[in-house]
Order: structure tokens, then sequence, then C-alpha cells
């Protein structure tokens, strides 16, 4: 395994829907953008997340908005549910982001673990139930692919 890469797309990471997987291959890698920031002097992984920080909470919003707008067009029972989750780690991110831009203590590695370590379990979890749920919508002949345009 290269040594400056986090993490690594696994097929086990796959909702079988390819823009959302598409999306989820690209928090990976902007994960470990930042991680590699974390690689080199404290200054320069400072300057570094000042640079990249801001791209990838944007990025995590459009993914996060992107996948719930396909899962209110199915009607995804756990729908409220799993907003929550998303806005609940966008704050906490965007809360980590503030302390970091106003100089208070920040650990960057810490924060990309906590980011990794989210992503991954919510697709593994989360994510993972909309896609049985999905799965099984198309199973019975009940859904349009056109819901899964962007």
């Amino acid at each position: 395994m290269n040594t400056d890469i986090l993490i690594e797309w696994d097929a086990r990471y796959s909702m079988n829907i390819q823009f959302i997987d598409d999306q989820h291959k690209e928090l990976l890698n902007l994960t470990n953008t930042l991680y590699k920031g974390c690689l080199v002097g404290d200054e320069t992984a400072r300057s570094y997340f000042m640079e990249t920080i801001r791209g990838t909470v944007d990025y995590v919003k459009y993914h996060f908005s992107a996948e719930e707008k396909m899962l209110d067009n199915i009607r995804y029972p756990e729908f409220a549910n799993h907003k929550k989750e998303h806005e609940s780690f966008v704050k906490k991110i965007l809360e980590d982001v503030e302390k970091f831009q106003g100089g208070k203590k920040f650990v960057p590695n810490e924060f990309v673990r906590y980011l990794k370590d989210w992503i991954l379990t919510h697709i593994a979890i989360e994510d993972k139930k909309y896609s049985d749920y999905i799965l099984d919508l198309k199973k019975k002949g009940l859904l349009n692919n056109r819901l899964f345009a962007n």
C-alpha cells in the first residue's frame, strides 16, 4: 500500500449507483489530499490545509445535496435520519475548520482521520441501507432510472 495514501477505494464501498460511487471516490481522494498535507512539516501542513479544506467542505456539501435529492425522489423511508447525519457531520467539520482558521488548537492529522472514519462508516452502514432499499425497489420494478440523474 502507498504510504502517502490514507484510504483506497474498494468495491465493498460500492452502492451500485454510478454517480454516487464516483462522488464517494472523490471524497476519498479529497481525504487523501488532506492526508498528504499532514505528512509535511507543521507550517506547511497548516498552509496546505488552508488552501484545500474549503474545497473539501464544499464538495462534501455538494455530495450530500445530490444524495439527499435522490433519496427524497425515491421517498426513502429513512430520509430524515440520513439528512440529520449529514447535517451533524457538516456542522462538526465546519466548527473544526473555523477553529483551524481562527488559530485555535487544531491537529490536521486527527481531523483527516475523523473524516476518513466518518466517511467509511457512513458509506458502509447508512449508505448501504439506501443501496439495499434501491435494489429492492429495482427487483420489484418500482424504480424509474431517471431518478438517478444528477
